[in-house]
């Protein structure tokens, strides 16, 4: 994201929570506020967006965007799972046998 739109998105959101009207000329007020400057553009789509979309639906949803397929992990190689699982063999004996004494 560009310093614009987070800039913007913060000045919506700031709007939203006051409850007042999401507009294009009160968001470019409160990021002439911030000491930022943006493209004119910029307020007006994300007026337009809020215009559109409930701003409580996008907040809620934010972590529910389609994600990427799963990851698949390669399982190591036959030798060093066999090897890792031998040398841990003995260490669980040596404890067991302390426990016995």
């Amino acid at each position: 994201m560009s310093v614009a739109e987070v800039a913007c998105t913060y000045a919506a959101l700031i709007l939203h929570d006051d409850g007042i009207a999401v507009t294009a000329e009160k968001i470019a007020a409160l990021v002439k506020a911030g000491g930022l400057t943006v493209e004119s553009y910029w307020p007006s789509l994300f007026a337009k967006l809020c215009e559109k979309r409930n701003i409580e639906d996008l907040v809620m949803n934010v972590g529910c965007g389609g994600g990427g397929a799963p990851v698949a992990v390669a399982a190591p190689a036959g030798g060093a799972a066999a090897g890792s699982a031998a040398a841990a063999a003995p260490a669980a004996e040596e404890k067991k046998d302390l426990r016995v004494s």
